[in-house]
This record gives structure tokens, C-alpha cells and sequence, in this order.
């Protein structure tokens, strides 16, 4: 009565869910089979957890079921079902091709001379080999315990290998993603890569918000309005007043002067300063571990350095650029040119040098070091310098100086913003074909840098008014730059201006003369 008890009825029993046992799988086409193992078996308990038992009657339905259940410990296996090695070749599929080495195979055969116990443990990488005629009661307990053992001591391995694989990977990713922060110059570039590096990293698409405040002791000075948005996206992108659940996380933030992990959202404290202070804010962080945690913390660290390194030197770029500005102003109102001559024409070269596919970094260098072109002005007596008329040979010459006087103004600086004036004020009076001044270069014997301020300078002077003379029409000047295509100019520069001719004038409105 015992034995006839049907599989439905033990499943009926208050037993735990799968999710808390261990899954055995019965593969045999004889259902007392499935009947008696499962009656055996039914009050094991290993490690607090029982057995879970799942039943195919074939080496087809075996296969579907492993293919669904990647946590299946033991498999008992009968060997001749649908054909003489059905058992055999599920056994061979299992290892081969599903590549699943960690669960224990237990070979049962009530024909030993079918699959003989030396070759199928060998060759099929089989854990263990039964007569069913062995299997009492006592045996298939002891059976099974020994398979449950070595089946959790591998899974303990393969946990160690995948932690310091996933330790290895994600201390990878955070110096890729440190590294990326690091290069980036702008502090534009710098927050659009920090969103982006660190949700990469914490694998999620979900709200953020960078904030940058001043070292505060208080919430009430949060909602007075002192922080200022840096960056967001999702429900936050372009957002203006930060919700107050944000605003509390943030101060916490600042209170424990540390980055933090609370109700499934993130914030990352970079205090980069004594007054000022960078939050980052990141919805929907879920089921971090101990890993995840310090790779935040080593990521955080790592970005507060280049952030630090990132103000200080966009604060010694922006003292350089000003001190430019001041500078080619003074050299511009001596000279008479017209009012917003060199930032018109720094504009341009920035244009002209994205368009000509150079790197961002340069372009910016470009706009940044393009109106010290003329610095060499400064040395040029006011008798020539403003001379309403045409110079004669002899003034001319000495005109032509301050291009030489400019580069030797700045050639001393190691300042790559001074390093690329330099060259620019040297060469930008050079002509494409080799009779410019001081040095006939021609072609790409001038730099790059000289190529585009020639033809973004000539183009602000034709289009607009000087004292000798009146702005040029638009299609003059197209014709003008076609005729010296080659010749004065870069082809390149010179096509790229006219393609995008619409964009380079919008700059004339957006600075015109007073």
C-alpha cells in the first residue's frame, strides 16, 4: 500500500516551494520508478532544505526540462527508454552541449550488460553508477546525500570563480569609467560622462540629477535656492525646483560628507571644494551587494579627484581666455578694427574646425587662442598702425613684423592656449601657395590652426565695415573666396566656409558692431 501511494498525492503535502529546495530530476519511462524514488526519498532534509522532485519519462522530456531548470542538483537516470542509449545521449547533451557541469548524474540500469559501469562513467562523465536492484531504501538515501554534497561543494567553487570574475570585471569597468571621466575637458562633457559612466556601471536607465551647492549646514538653505542644476534626465531632465524626497537625501549627503545608498536611491557626495559641493542623484538602485558598493565607493573617489583637477583647470582656462579677451581687445581698439572683430572670428573658427572634423578639444583650442592672431600689433608704431591710407612699400615691411613680434610674444609660454596663439600669429598672413610672409609656408607646411584663422579672419573684414572702405555683399564675397581658393586659402577651409555659410553668418548677428 506503501509503495503504490501516487506521486499526485505527495505533491499535495505542506512541503516548501521549489525556490527553497533542492531540484532532483527522475528521467525513466517506468512511472513506479518515479513513484518509489520520490517515497524514499520524500524526508530528506540537506542544509535545511528538501527535495523538489521533477519527472520525465523520456530523454526528450528530459531535455526540456533541464533547458528550463538551470538549478537542478541530481538527476537520476534510467538508460534504455525510447531507444538503448537514450540515457546515455542525455547524459552526453547535458555535459556537451547544454554545458552544464555542476549537476550530479546518478546512472540507474536494471541492464548492467546494456551500458557497462567502467566505459558510461568514463566516457559520459557520469558521477555515479546503480543497479536498480541496489537502490533500497537505505542506499538511495545515502546515494543522494553524497550527490547533493558534491553538487553544493561545486556550487561554492563556481560562486568564489564568478565573485572574483564579477570583482575583476566590475574593478575594470571602474577604471574604464574613471579614465573616461578624466579625459574630459569641459565641464559639460565632464557631467554628460559622469551620468552616463555611472549608470553603466550600476546597470540602470533611470532618473538622475547633478546638482553642485554650497557647503550647507541646513536643508532650509537648499530650498532657499543656493543649489544650482547641473544636469538630469528622465522625469528630472531640465527640472528647476528639486523634489523635496531628493532635497532630504542630498542633505544627508552633505551632513555625512560621504556618498550613499537609502531607499533604492543613490547619491554621490563629491566635495570638490570648502565652498562648493557636487550631488549626484540616482533613482531605482536595486540589489546592490558588497561589490557593487565598493566599486561605487572607488568610483566616487576617483571622480572627485577629477573633478577637483577639472575646476582648477577650467579656472586656469577660463583666467587665460579672459586675459586673451582683455588683451586682443586692447590690440583691436589701437588698430581701429571694429567692435567684436575677434570674437566673430574666434566663432568661426570654431565652426570651421568642427566642420573639418578636428577633435572637440581642439576646436576649443582654436576659439580660445584665434584672437591673439594680431597680438603682434602692439609693437607696430601708430604712424603706420593707423594710417588711414595705403601703406608704401617700405611701411608695408615693417607691418609685416608683427606677425614675427606676436610669436615672439608668446612663443616662451608652455601654455597650450599661448603655445597655439603663438603659432597662429606667426602664420596666419602665410598663403596657401607659398607668397604669404614671414616665411612663405605653403599648403600644409602652415599649420591648421593658421589655415582656419586666415579664412574666418578675411571673412570678418570683407563682411563687414572699416574706416577705408564699406561691408562687402555676401555674394562678393563668395566670389572673392572662390577666386583665391588655392591660391590665398585652403581649399578645404575655403569649401567648408561656403557649405556652411548660413551658420557662419548667423554668427555676424549674434555679435554685431556697436
Amino acid at each position: 500500500m506503501f509503495l503504490k501511494q501516487s506521486a499526485e498525492s505527495l505533491e499535495q503535502e505542506n512541503t516548501p516551494t521549489s525556490a527553497e529546495r533542492w531540484n532532483v530530476l527522475l528521467v525513466d519511462d517506468e512511472p513506479d520508478v518515479h513513484t518509489i524514488t520520490e517515497m524514499a526519498l520524500r524526508n530528506i532534509e540537506f542544509e535545511g532544505q528538501k527535495l523538489n522532485f521533477l519527472n520525465a519519462y523520456s530523454g526528450a522530456e528530459a531535455r526540456e526540462i533541464m533547458a528550463e531548470h538551470s538549478d537542478i542538483a541530481v538527476v537520476f537516470l534510467d538508460v534504455v527508454m525510447e531507444t538503448d542509449d537514450a540515457g546515455l545521449l542525455f547524459a552526453k547533451w547535458v555535459r556537451e552541449e547544454l554545458g552544464n557541469q555542476l549537476v550530479r548524474i546518478i546512472l540507474r540500469t536494471g541492464q548492467p550488460g546494456q551500458a557497462p559501469e567502467e566505459k558510461v562513467i568514463v566516457e559520459y562523465d557520469i558521477n555515479d553508477y546503480k543497479e536498480k536492484t541496489e537502490l533500497v531504501k537505505s542506499k538511495l538515501f545515502t546515494t543522494t546525500l553524497s550527490a547533493l554534497r558534491g553538487y553544493r561543494d561545486l556550487l561554492r567553487v563556481e560562486d568564489a570563480r564568478k565573485f572574483q570574475e564579477r570583482s575583476r570585471i566590475g574593478l575594470e569597468t571602474v577604471i574604464q569609467s574613471s579614465t573616461k571621466v578624466f579625459e574630459k575637458r569641459s565641464l559639460r562633457e565632464f557631467i554628460q560622462g559622469l551620468l552616463s559612466q555611472l549608470s553603466s556601471l550600476l546597470h540602470i536607465d533611470q532618473d538622475t540629477l547633478l546638482i553642485q551647492t554650497p557647503t550647507l549646514a541646513a536643508l532650509e538653505d537648499i530650498e532657499q535656492g543656493s543649489l544650482e542644476v547641473l544636469a538630469g534626465t528622465g522625469t528630472l531632465k531640465d527640472c528647476r525646483d528639486v523634489p523635496l524626497h531628493v532635497m532630504k537625501l542630498m542633505q544627508k549627503a552633505i551632513d555625512e560628507k560621504h556618498s550613499l545608498l537609502e531607499n533604492n536611491c543613490f547619491v554621490g557626495y563629491f566635495g570638490y571644494s570648502k565652498k562648493k559641493i557636487s550631488l549626484l542623484y540616482i533613482e531605482g538602485v536595486e540589489d546592490l551587494d558588497d561589490i557593487d558598493h565598493k566599486l561605487i565607493e572607488i568610483f566616487s573617489t576617483n571622480v572627485t579627484i577629477a573633478f577637483e583637477n577639472l575646476m582648477l583647470n577650467s579656472e586656469i582656462q577660463d583666467t587665460q581666455t579672459e586675459l586673451i579677451n582683455l588683451l586682443s581687445d586692447v590690440v583691436e581698439n589701437r588698430s581701429m578694427e571694429a567692435a567684436n572683430h575677434v570674437k566673430r572670428m574666434a566663432e568661426v573658427c570654431y565652426i570651421l574646425a568642427e566642420k573639418y572634423g578636428m577633435p572637440a578639444e581642439d576646436c576649443e583650442l582654436l576659439r580660445r587662442a584665434a584672437p591673439m592672431h594680431d597680438i603682434g600689433k602692439i609693437g607696430i608704431a601708430d604712424k603706420i598702425l593707423l594710417k588711414p591710407g595705403k601703406l608704401d612699400t617700405e611701411e608695408f615691411e615693417i607691418m609685416k613684423q608683427h606677425a614675427e613680434i606676436g610669436y615672439r610674444i608668446l612663443e616662451r609660454s608652455k601654455r597650450p592656449i599661448l603655445r597655439t596663439a603663438a603659432d597662429i600669429a606667426y602664420e596666419h598672413h602665410e598663403k596657401f601657395d607659398g607668397t604669404g610672409y614671414p616665411r612663405q609656408l605653403k599648403g600644409e607646411e602652415i599649420s591648421i590652426w593658421a589655415r582656419i584663422v586666415a579664412v574666418a579672419d578675411v571673412f570678418d573684414a570683407l563682411t563687414h565695415a572699416r574706416c577705408y572702405k564699406d561691408p562687402w555683399p555676401i555674394e562678393k564675397v563668395v566670389e572673392y573666396f572662390l577666386d583665391h581658393k588655392g591660391r590665398h586659402f585652403d581649399p578645404k577651409v575655403v569649401d567648408l566656409l561656403l557649405k556652411n555659410l548660413d551658420d557662419v553668418t548667423l554668427v555676424n548677428h549674434r555679435y554685431p558692431d556697436s
